[in-house]
């Protein structure tokens, strides 16, 4: 039931990261802290739909 999601920098809008998810467990979008190479920096990375 794991599920390929796509990450999106909530600064400049690109989507840089992939990863995969357990829809079961977490039916909501999730967040994370990742380095975003466009913006040189730590920023939040939402999940996509």
């Amino acid at each position: 039931m794991r599920e390929q999601i796509t990450l999106e920098c909530t600064e400049c809008k690109r989507r840089n990261y992939t990863t995969m998810k357990e829809k079961r467990n977490t039916p909501d979008r999730i967040e994370k802290s990742k380095y975003c190479k466009f913006d040189r920096k730590h920023t939040i990375h939402r999940e996509t739909r």
